[in-house]
């Protein structure tokens, strides 16, 4: 017993335009297999991308605001200063560099001014990185650990860290902000005890990934524990002297 009639008059119907239209059936299969391979292309190209996941570990993790001594009309003129001990892992499907990291906080403003609404709702960002004079460091009993710069060469043993990170592979570091001249607001709002800040790296392919989180306030002596030369790296430069540092 044979399949149903309309069944068995579609199959012959089909042979029968594919024998006779070979080219335009040769036309349409390269065609489809074009389509089927631009679209498994771009499904790769999808897939094959690094992902950087950011991570705060234990170290020194902290931010910090003092004055410098000097004044700017009726206001005291500050800085704050960012330590944050960083891993950064690519857990994508291709390899890639680290290039530039970014961090952002909010000014401890008095609500309802246009400054508030920018920096107190939104970010205030600081781009570029501050080289530190010393390595951060802690005693541990008699001896002294010395953490590894992510991105700046290490004081001490003179090393630096390769910052290209293959897929599966990770990098620690400390990584140091030291913020311009600033006064009024212009430092961060403490909320429960933390800073609220967000970390950006950026990848060599120009991608950026980003992540939230909450670091304490120290004060300037705290600080200082971690790195004899906190905070002064601004003045280094400059040749100027701070309250709370003798230089010649």
């Amino acid at each position: 017993m044979g399949p149903p009639m309309p069944v068995y008059r579609l199959y012959l119907d089909t042979a029968e335009w594919a024998n006779s239209n070979q080219g335009v059936l040769s036309v349409i299969i390269f065609l489809v297999s074009m389509f089927l391979g631009w679209v498994s292309g771009i499904f790769s190209a999808l897939i094959m991308k690094p992902k950087f996941k950011i991570d705060l570990i234990e170290g020194p993790t902290f931010c910090c605001t003092f004055p410098i001594g000097l004044r700017h009309f009726e206001n005291e003129v500050h800085r704050t200063g960012f330590v944050l001990y960083l891993k950064i892992s690519n857990i994508g499907f291709s390899p890639s560099s680290i290039c530039d990291i970014s961090i952002a906080y909010h000014w401890s403003l008095k609500p309802f001014s246009l400054l508030w609404l920018r920096y107190s709702i939104g970010w205030f960002w600081l781009h570029r990185q501050s080289v530190s004079i010393h390595d951060f460091q802690v005693e541990i009993g008699e001896n002294i650990k010395f953490y590894p710069f992510l991105t700046q060469r290490s004081v001490v043993s003179g090393k630096e860290q390769s910052t290209y990170l293959k897929v599966g592979q990770e990098i620690n570091g400390v990584v140091y902000f030291e913020q311009e001249d600033s006064w009024g607001g212009c430092f961060p709002a403490v909320k429960g005890g933390k800073v609220a800040i967000k970390v950006q790296v950026r990848d060599a392919f120009g991608r950026k990934y980003s992540r939230k989180c909450f670091i304490p306030p120290l004060s300037l002596e705290e600080a200082r524990k971690f790195n004899p030369s906190f905070g002064t790296t601004h003045a280094k430069l400059r040749n100027q002297k701070l309250p709370f540092d003798g230089f010649e």
